[in-house]
């Protein structure tokens, strides 16, 4: 069963389900827009798209690429709408009240007077929890991909190089190598700036003997990796290498309470726990990790407010960090597969400390 047939099995007589967000859109219907409207009803289907995607959806649909759903080529979606509610008997329309504006409800309510609007809650974002094997495949594609720039940007890195020009190079080869767009806005900030943990890269050259912390990732079929690595650039001190030890151990204690049916809560204890008996206390703001897929941020993740459990087949970052503000910072991050009896890490990278 697909994400959509999936989806419309959970849908009573009598209602349908309006799906206007695009990364909703793309999840139920496989297929990618900027605009267009997915409308479910009964046993169908229909995606309303305009001329700028209709011949593409008729060719991926022709493959095989996409669910066998009616494509509708319409600027004017709501006048068909209509006419299938007719049809139908629709009384109800689920809307996606977490992704629609309240001026949005309010023009829906004005096109379908006479139609009841029931939320649909976390319907959507629910099923997106656990992966499917696809899914996986795409997220270990776009990780291999991180991977690898992450090992050729190795060889980039120098005196002179400055953060932009490290940014670039790392979106250069991704894009180079397969990706079909970035997962974020890639992450680069050295020395002082490494205790930034979004910092952005600009125009400030690398210098020696400090850190440098990337995080980026790639997307393959709109599918999200995500990897930070902390080097250093000449030769670490002791207090920079105890830093980092810290935050290795850290993830290290964040893995040994991660597998499937364990609460978010729980691994970011371990790893906060961890940091804060040492003498670095408090300098872990974060919450430990984050679930990923067609966007970067997705529930559930490892954090202190997030007491339900986590099934099976989620996939989520462990990323715990260290900044101490104005001086430097460090965070190491993988991306893991929960499972019954443990987890599967989809990083390869190394996270021993490397100096340049």
């Amino acid at each position: 069963m697909n994400h959509i047939e999936s989806f419309a099995s959970g849908i009573n007589e009598g209602c349908a389900a309006l799906i206007t967000d695009e990364v909703s859109r793309r999840y139920l219907s496989g297929f990618s827009s900027s605009d267009g409207v997915l409308y479910i009803v009964s046993d169908r289907a229909y995606l309303f798209l305009d001329s700028r995607y209709t011949e593409m959806a008729y060719a991926a649909k022709a493959r095989g690429d996409i669910p066998d759903f009616i494509i509708v080529s319409d600027t004017r979606p709501f006048e068909e709408i209509h006419k299938i509610n007719r049809t139908e008997r629709v009384s109800t329309i689920l809307y996606e009240d977490r992704r629609t504006t309240c001026y949005e409800l309010k023009c829906l309510r004005e096109e379908f007077p006479k139609i009841r609007f029931n939320s649909l809650g976390n319907r959507i974002e629910q099923m997106r929890i656990v992966k499917s094997k696809r899914e996986i495949e795409c997220i270990k594609a776009a990780q291999s991909i991180t991977d690898a720039a992450f090992e050729h940007i190795l060889g980039f890195i120098a005196v002179g190089k400055t953060e932009l020009d490290v940014a670039g190079e790392l979106e250069h080869f991704m894009r180079c190598h397969g990706s079909d767009g970035f997962a974020f806005e890639t992450i680069s900030v050295s020395g002082i700036k490494s205790s930034m943990p979004h910092g952005r890269p600009e125009a400030v050259e690398l210098t020696e003997n400090s850190f440098l912390t990337m995080d980026f990732g790639a997307r393959v079929d709109g599918y999200c990796s995500d990897m930070t690595r902390t080097v250093v650039l000449g030769r670490a001190t002791d207090e920079m290498k105890e830093v980092y030890q810290t935050v290795l151990k850290a993830q290290s204690a964040a893995f040994d309470a991660i597998c499937g049916g364990v609460s978010g809560d729980v691994v970011d204890k371990a790893a906060r726990d961890y940091i804060d008996n040492s003498v670095f206390r408090g300098t872990f703001g974060h919450s430990t990790g984050h679930s990923l897929g067609l966007e970067i941020h997705e529930a559930p993740g490892f954090s202190a407010v997030n007491t339900e459990s986590i099934p099976s087949g989620a996939v989520v970052s462990v990323e715990p960090g260290i900044y101490l503000n104005g001086r430097f910072g460090v965070r190491i991050e993988d991306i893991v597969r929960l499972t019954d009896n443990g987890f599967e890490n989809l990083t390869r990278s190394p996270k021993n400390l490397i100096e340049i």
